[in-house]
This record gives structure tokens, C-alpha cells and sequence, in this order.
């Protein structure tokens, strides 16, 4: 690692909380200067024209794109830290050939994201959302349910990391079948079987997914996919908007192909398209299934002890690249 460098200013991007007192206790007790941005995460020009006014030494960033000239503008620059878990609005590629460590906050919230999709599955099966809506609309139909023995479905994760691993260790109390499509296929999960996706996709009633969005893996859920699934099913996509191919969706809803699509992300947030509010077996919520008062506070205090942790010349806890000065030797 190197020195220690001297108190310097840390950017705090953006923040989906309400004030950034957390962040501030942690940077300001070790000696830094945190300056805060908007809260609403601004354009890739406006977090360069803030990194290149304060020159810091950290960058703690929510959602608001940290691009190559930003890693770039700031010749103090050590840490790109993200609040969360994804990294695809970090511009790692560059951070790495600079020098700069990024990081992030791999298992803060993975029993609130597990939840939620277990949530989502149940509100299917359930009808809670649907029968919510009719009966605030005037309407009693109990004869009108068509409702679902979770215990008799088959379950598909897509993507069994931390937080595929917790969802189906909940969908399993409830006694469904649960396939499991990973890169590395899990082992020694008792209950869980393996599954190629095409065969994940041809056996679920339900498929979620838990997987970040790398350029393989955008809109991994197109037509083909779905066209692949049960008639009828239900997708739960708890992770990154564009895993999904959101007109194509809507296409299926309309036709009877999915029943249900529950989405805590979009590719177009927060823009929601018309033709997915006007479906009735849409389920949306606002990208909030990270959200609770602990991951929350956990999140923000991990993300900026990782900054502190690389200003005082230590390692981080957790590195999500290898700088190249560290490797080569060279800045």
C-alpha cells in the first residue's frame, strides 16, 4: 500500500437517504473533509465539474455515474467507494489503469433483497397487490381469485450468490421445487437443484433473478427467454434493470405468456413506461429492495470506513479491482 496521504476532501456524490450525517461522522472523525453533491444523483458532467472544484482524495457514490474523466480530473483521487453493490456506474477500467481502488458493500442488504423477492412471489401467489387495488377500486370478488399453492411450484434463481443463496433458503421453508443457474453451480445445497438456464427457464413457474449486469448479461431476459417459460408464470427482477428486456415483458403480459412481472428495478428508472403501469400484473416498487433502517445505517458507515481505511495507507476490506500503481509499481 502506499503512505498515508495528508486530510484531504471526500465527494459524496449522491444519496438516497435524507441528510449525509452518517458519511460525515465517519470522514470528519479521521481527519477529511466531506463535501456532499446533490441528492439526487446528478449527470456524469456535473460529478466531473464537483471532482474537478474539490480535487478529492475519495469519492463515496450512490447511483450518480463516476465516469473516466471524473477517476481521471482529480490527481488526489485514491478511492472510488460505492454505496451499494453494483459497479456499473463506476468507471472501473479507469480507476484500475489510474491507480484508484474501487470498492463496494457486497453483503449489506441481503437478507432485505431476499425478503423482498420472497415478498414479491408471495404477493403473486397471493394476489395481495391485485385484490388491494380491486377492492380500493369498489370491488368484492373473492370468486374472482385465482390464487396459487406456493408449495407446489417450482422456483428458478438466476444467480445464486449471497442473496440467491438467502432466497431460496426462504422459499424453501414454503416447501417449493427450487432450481438454481449459476456460473460456478452451487454445491452441497441440499434442496437446490442445478439448472442450465434454458432448463431453469423451461421448468419455473416463478424465475428470479439475483445477478449483477455485466455486458454478457444485458437483457439476458429478451423474447426468446420468455418464451421459453411456463404460460403463466411470474419473473422477479430484484436486481438490475437492464437484465431485462422491458418491452418484450409487456409483449408476454399482454398475451398471457407471464401473468406477473414483479420489478424493483427498470432500465428506464425512474421513468416507468405507460404500457407497464397499465398492466395489471405488474408489480413495481421503486428500487428500494435494499432498504431497511439497519442496511441502510450499515451501508453508509462500511462505505466510508472503506475510504478512511485507504487514506490511512491501509487495504480495503473489501476490493472490487486491482490498481494498477499497486501492480506495476507506476502512476
Amino acid at each position: 500500500m502506499k503512505p498515508p496521504s495528508r486530510p484531504g476532501a471526500v465527494l459524496l456524490t449522491d444519496h438516497a437517504w435524507p441528510d449525509d450525517s452518517v458519511e460525515r461522522s465517519v470522514i470528519e472523525k479521521a481527519g477529511h473533509i466531506l463535501v456532499t453533491g446533490p441528492a439526487e444523483p446528478a449527470s456524469a458532467e456535473a460529478v466531473e465539474d464537483l471532482v474537478a472544484e474539490h480535487r478529492p482524495a475519495g469519492i463515496l457514490t450512490c447511483w450518480a455515474p463516476v465516469s473516466a474523466t471524473a477517476v481521471q480530473t482529480s490527481p488526489e483521487l485514491r478511492i472510488v467507494a460505492r454505496l451499494g453493490v453494483g459497479l456499473d456506474n463506476i468507471a472501473v477500467d479507469a480507476a484500475t489503469e489510474r491507480g484508484v481502488w474501487v470498492t463496494n458493500v457486497p453483503d449489506y442488504c441481503v437478507e432485505e433483497v431476499s425478503d423482498h423477492a420472497v415478498g414479491m412471489v408471495l404477493a403473486w401467489t397471493r394476489g395481495l397487490a391485485l385484490f388491494d387495488r380491486d377492492v380500493r377500486a369498489g370491488h368484492w370478488r373473492p370468486a374472482s381469485a385465482r390464487l396459487r399453492r406456493l408449495s407446489t411450484l417450482t422456483c428458478g434463481i438466476v444467480g445464486y450468490g449471497r442473496i440467491g443463496r438467502a432466497t431460496a433458503r426462504k422459499l424453501g421453508a414454503f416447501g417449493c421445487r427450487i432450481l438454481a443457474h449459476d456460473p460456478h453451480p452451487p454445491r452441497d445445497a441440499p434442496g437446490v437443484e442445478p439448472a442450465d438456464l434454458e432448463e431453469l427457464l423451461r421448468h419455473s413457474d416463478v424465475v428470479i433473478l439475483h445477478l449483477p449486469l455485466t455486458p454478457g448479461a444485458h437483457h439476458l431476459i429478451g423474447p426468446e427467454q420468455l418464451a421459453l417459460m411456463k404460460p403463466g408464470g411470474l419473473l422477479v427482477n430484484v436486481s438490475r434493470g437492464g437484465l431485462v428486456d422491458t418491452d418484450a415483458v409487456v409483449k408476454a403480459l399482454d398475451s398471457g405468456q407471464l401473468d406477473g412481472a414483479a420489478f424493483d428495478v427498470l432500465e428506464s428508472e425512474p421513468t416507468v413506461p405507460a404500457r407497464l403501469l397499465d398492466q395489471p400484473g405488474a408489480l413495481l416498487t421503486p428500487h428500494v429492495a435494499f432498504s431497511s433502517d439497519a442496511s441502510v445505517a450499515e451501508l453508509r458507515r462500511r462505505a466510508a470506513e472503506e475510504v478512511v481505511r485507504i487514506l490511512a495507507g491501509e487495504a480495503p476490506a473489501h476490493a472490487c479491482n486491482s490498481p494498477r500503481s499497486l501492480t506495476t509499481g507506476q502512476r
